[in-house]
């Protein structure tokens, strides 16, 4: 009978080596769980987690595929004696014939064949048998909860999560991953007295917190896959364990008290069933008379010392450093695809971010073999920007740009005359294809401009608007060569921008103001770089021009933050640049702002225009333009105007200050939280712009 072609000697071997490996990780992970006993559960749990996800990692897999990678590269490298007896013990099964056809040599060459090849049918059947039994019990539990959620009522209890009560006598759990919901049994604050039910919550909310549903649903995965092995049904247990004690220390370390905690619990399982789901975290679970022990002794988990914490990174390193040893002694070095000129060289591509914005890097190689480099951005600048580093490894191209926070990876075509990649700028990618520039192709780079006359007073002289590419989250806007360019900005963007003020400085403003977002070009009259003022002034009358855009100012009580002088003095290195040339305000991470003749005006601007959540004034009395940079960790309040999920910096002990602290400490300035009277743009009326496609 004919087979599917996967199933051949090799990945058959993988697939052991793969469960051999995840077995030998899984025994790792309980010496591990041992030697931490006494820490806290939720270094345990994390243990256990990394071992059910190494089943989802098929290393052996990955390095039988090595084979097809061959042709690709030219000399072999020599496999180390350390790494050869290595393999023997972590990829113990070898590509040879299966046993089946050992077991079976007493019959007849034909019979052999049949029942070797029908062999793969079978164990294919049983576990498809298993996978859909499984399946179909988490379904049934599933659907079983999701009834009773819709039979439920909204409660009127606090809590970070909706609150349902339902008539179905499941102990209190949380149901969903993305948005959870906390559903409790009908009648529960009748047999919890109200301190009870607050430690029931509070249980319940440290699983929301701790993202368990998430973790449990990965975990189920695993269980669906690989059902036949004893192994990943025994880590349930211990996640299931680990995570109630995890979330059990929380509680008792809010301030709860024991006797209570303990009671609620014991008379939430006297009331209540358990739920038929791991990834509905419930209030039960795990050895139920250890937990209340351990509850009741009020035993205090330690901190990781300095041997455990050179265990877990021992271990950690072990993990890491296995796959990758054994994926590359097998394959051959990739150097001889890489073109003998290397990286040196003009390379040139644009980057279709809203609106098309050509980049350009020049890159010179040094005698100590270091590559060295500058860009420009020359639709945005005149200015030159550092390359903070170059590396080629093989046919792979790495360029950090620190000064504006980017990052260009890509790979070297085989001829050395293009990089395929993507470039990523804080949260933001997009991809971008660099080509090898030469003397007919290159692009110019401008010469900087000669400032505008003070007196200038320019206008639009042709205007393009279109509705933005709604899968295209990055904005901006910029001036050059005069042709002005915004990509991905609200209407909203652009009167707090112009105007210098917050969005809630606006008033009366329709919805669609702050939600449907346009890419603009437009050319403007005059000669020269405009100053900022200048600048605005233009965006102003192409907001009365194209959106019939009329306003009137108004005072109102507003909270606010006030940025003024502290008694030491402010903290400033004066700009050397042209006063009226525009100022470089650049991200170079989340919470890292580099500023070049900027203003104090310019920075309250940015602060108000895409950090804060409120507007900011500037009480300093300070002019003149000054080049700093301001390093901070930032908090959930801010970014929020850049209208996607940014992922903010992790503390730690060498974490940047907050926003306050780090502005008296680098900048000698204060900003404190206050209520002042404060200019508002009343909006008396206003259009949406005929799209110009």
């Amino acid at each position: 009978m004919m087979l599917p072609a996967f199933w051949n000697d090799a990945w058959t071997a993988a697939l052991a080596n793969h469960l051999w490996q995840s077995t030998v990780v899984t025994g790792i992970a309980w010496l591990l769980s041992l030697s931490l006993r006494k820490n806290h559960a939720r270094m345990r749990f994390w243990v256990w987690m990394i071992a059910s996800v190494k089943y989802l990692i098929p290393f052996s897999l990955l390095i039988a595929a090595r084979e097809s990678l061959r042709s690709a590269f030219a000399t072999p490298i020599q496999r180390p004696l350390l790494a050869a007896a290595m393999e023997q013990i972590t990829l113990p099964f070898s590509q040879v014939a299966p046993p089946a056809a050992v077991s079976f040599a007493s019959a007849t060459p034909e019979a052999a064949s049949r029942l070797g090849n029908l062999w793969p049918v079978i164990l294919l059947a049983a576990w498809l048998c298993g996978f859909l039994l499984v399946m179909f019990s988490w379904m049934r539990g599933w659907l079983r909860i999701r009834a009773s959620i819709r039979a439920s009522s909204r409660m009127t209890l606090l809590a970070e999560v909706p609150v349902f009560c339902s008539s179905y006598l499941i102990e209190p759990g949380i149901f969903g991953i993305f948005r959870p919901v906390l559903l409790l049994p009908q009648g529960i604050d009748d047999r919890l007295s109200p301190a009870q039910l607050d430690t029931i919550i509070a249980h319940e909310i440290c699983h929301v917190r701790r993202r368990d549903n998430l973790t449990a649903a990965i975990h189920m995965v695993v269980e669906a896959l690989f059902w036949f092995h004893p192994a990943v049904w025994w880590i349930k247990t211990r996640l299931l364990e680990e995570r109630e004690l995890a979330c059990d220390e929380v509680v008792l370390q809010s301030g709860n008290k024991a006797d209570i905690y303990a009671e609620s619990i014991l008379n939430v399982c006297k009331f209540c069933i358990e739920s038929p789901l791991a990834c509905v975290a419930g209030v039960a679970g795990s050895d139920l008379k250890g937990r209340i022990i351990r509850i009741m002794t009020g035993k205090a988990a330690s901190n990781l010392g300095p041997g455990r914490k050179l265990l877990l990174a021992l271990a950690a390193t072990v993990a890491i450093s296995i796959p990758v040893v054994f994926g590359l002694v097998h394959i051959k070095q990739a150097d001889a695809q890489t073109p003998t000129q290397g990286l040196a060289g003009t390379w040139q591509g644009t980057l279709h971010s809203g609106v098309d914005l050509r980049g350009v890097f020049e890159i010179s190689k040094a005698k100590t073999g270091e590559y060295n480099g500058i860009f420009y951005a020359i639709d945005q600048s005149v200015s030159s920007v550092p390359v903070s580093s170059i590396t080629l490894n093989g046919a792979n191209v790495k360029i950090a740009i620190a000064d504006i926070g980017a990052v260009f990876e890509g790979k070297l075509s085989p001829d050395g005359m293009s990089i395929s990649g993507t470039l990523n700028q804080l949260s933001f990618t997009h991809p971008l294809t660099l080509s090898r520039a030469t003397l007919a192709t290159a692009w110019e780079i401008p010469k900087p401009q000669q400032p505008m006359t003070a007196d200038a007073d320019p206008s639009i002289l042709t205007a393009t608007i279109k509705p933005s590419n709604p899968r295209e989250p990055s904005k901006g806007i910029a001036v050059r060569l005069g042709r002005l360019t915004a990509a991905n900005f609200t209407l909203s963007d652009l009167i707090t921008y112009v105007y210098e003020i917050h969005p809630k400085q606006i008033i009366g403003a329709p919805g669609w103001v702050d939600q449907d977002r346009f890419d603009i070009t437009a050319t403007f009259s005059g000669e020269g770089e405009p100053s900022p003022s200048q600048f605005r002034s233009m965006v102003r009358k192409l907001l009365a021009d194209r959106f019939k855009l009329s306003l009137h100012r108004d005072k109102k009580e507003l909270p606010v933050y006030a940025l003024s002088k502290t008694g030491t003095g402010p903290k400033l290195t004066r700009s050397a640049a042209y006063p009226n040339q525009l100022p470089g305000l650049f991200f170079q991470d989340l919470g890292k702002l580099k500023v070049s003749n900027g203003s104090l005006q310019d920075l309250v601007n940015l602060l108000q225009f895409d950090v804060l959540d409120r507007p900011v004034l500037d009480r300093t009395g300070i002019t003149g333009r000054y080049d700093f940079t301001l390093n901070w960790t930032p908090d959930d309040t801010q970014f929020r105007s850049w209208g996607a999920a940014i992922p903010h910096p992790t503390g730690g002990t060498n974490a940047p200050p907050p926003l306050s602290a780090a502005i008296q400490g680098q900048l000698g300035l204060k900003l404190d939280a206050t209520m002042a009277s404060v200019e508002i743009i009343v909006i008396d009326h206003v259009e949406k712009p005929v799209d110009d496609n």
